[in-house]
């Protein structure tokens, strides 16, 4: 009891330090890591950046070097449930003594002029952590942007950019090429590069950024690509390696271009001498899950939660409900962040549903739902609006048939509150 008392506390000065908002720089994280020994230059680590995919491929990589036999750490943010989830070992998250342990040690050193964010402590636990368990690896997601951000203090063997949209324009800019210089912030010199950016501005910036480091970069569709196939698989056809049937683990078309970086990352690292073979790799891609992203929670009724948190991620999970559902009558769950494109999002899941249940996630920045009702009113005409995530969710499935779906989604801060809600009634159900 003493132990949950002394994690809560932690917890609630954490969570305190949002009061300081997002301040990017590294010289913070820099004090803080050099006062514990500087654990992230004690592993290796891959880093990746970009607007979608980022988790996926992270996830991906991280499940495929443990299948190898490595020790690894991942990085990710945000959490859904719990906070620990953040900060994984082998793909299981850390306990509550080590969250304990590792706020106290990050938050007695001298952290300079400024209290730090909840993402540098954060940051800085994670590192700490990952030197404690002498973990060979560490995938590393950057919380946003790249160049400024608290993760861009590690001297990483691969960087990864997944792709790039307009996002958080009131600190990276407000165009494709000043977001992509932000995330080209994380290319170090001679260090190989993997983008899966599509737009002629952001691949002329990568590459631009790329030259100056004398870093070498593949594109993919350039130097690496897939092709689906009938039977669910994919070829990967890649900078040197020719690998097929390959599949992956993660439900969604978009995967397979995700799983493409994820391949191409594995080539590089097989350069380096590293013990991966093709059978890891596969085995690895296919036991990959990451939680509330396409995550199936029921077949009877078919029930799916998804965070589609930026409108890229809206259209990916309106294709597949348009997709894989169109045989099914599908009730919408949705809640929204005031940050995000909201009349944008909308408009690519509401077509493809036939009801609507509206709700707020318990975050500030949330929307109440009669104003987003104000928009829906004009797309479905069946719409219902509960305010509580918990009772929303529950209405919605119960209120389903058998050979009916449920799409949970439209903040991943919803997609947290509904797992816990659900998880109440079958914890096991959700042991990722």
């Amino acid at each position: 009891m003493a132990e949950n008392k002394e994690y809560n506390k932690c917890l609630q000065s954490m969570y305190g330090l949002r009061r300081f908002g997002i301040k990017l720089g590294l010289n913070t994280i820099k004090r803080m890591l050099k006062g514990v020994g500087n654990p992230h230059e004690q592993f290796k680590c891959i880093h990746i950046a970009g607007t979608n995919g980022k988790g996926s491929i992270a996830s991906s990589l991280s499940t495929i070097l443990h299948e190898a036999g490595y020790k690894v750490g991942l990085f990710t943010s945000p959490h859904l449930i719990k906070f620990n989830e953040r900060i994984c070992i082998n793909n299981k998250q850390i306990s509550d003594s080590e969250v304990v342990d590792a706020y106290n040690a990050v938050n007695t050193e001298e952290k300079g002029d400024r209290e730090p964010t909840f993402f540098e402590i954060n940051t800085a636990m994670a590192f700490y952590i990952f030197a404690t368990h002498n973990v060979d690896w560490a995938v590393i997601e950057t919380g946003m942007g790249g160049r400024l951000d608290s993760t861009n203090i590690i001297k990483p063997e691969l960087s990864i950019i997944t792709n790039i949209s307009i996002e958080h324009t009131a600190y990276l800019g407000n165009t494709i090429a000043e977001i992509s210089g932000e995330k080209a912030g994380i290319i170090k010199n001679k260090t190989p590069v993997i983008s899966g950016v599509k737009q002629k501005t952001a691949l002329d910036v990568i590459s631009q950024v790329a030259v100056s480091k004398s870093a070498t970069v593949y594109h993919s569709g350039r130097d690496f690509k897939v092709r689906r196939n009938k039977n669910g698989t994919f070829s990967y056809f890649g900078i040197n390696k020719t690998w097929r049937d390959m599949k992956t683990g993660l439900l969604g078309n978009y995967q397979v271009d995700n799983a493409a970086l994820t391949l191409a990352a594995c080539e590089i690292l097989s350069r380096k001498k590293e013990n991966l073979s093709v059978d890891h790799i596969r085995k690895g891609l296919l036991k990959t899950r990451w939680p509330g992203r396409l995550e199936v929670i029921s077949k009877k009724p078919f029930v799916i939660i998804d965070g589609a948190h930026n409108l890229n991620a809206a259209r990916l999970l309106g294709n597949f409900i348009s997709d894989h559902l169109k045989d099914k009558k599908v009730t919408l769950v949705i809640g929204m962040c005031d940050d995000k494109p909201v009349d944008a999002i909308l408009k690519c899941l509401i077509p493809v549903c036939d009801k609507v249940v509206l709700t707020q996630p318990e975050i500030d920045r949330s929307i109440p739902p009669e104003k987003i009702y104000k928009i829906t009113k004009d797309m479905i005409s069946d719409i219902t609006i509960i305010s509580d995530v918990g009772e929303a969710v529950h209405h919605a499935i119960n209120s389903a048939s058998e050979n009916d779906a449920v799409c949970i989604a439209g903040s991943l801060y919803l997609v947290g509150e509904a797992k816990a809600a659900l998880s109440k009634d079958n914890p096991e159900i959700f042991l990722a």
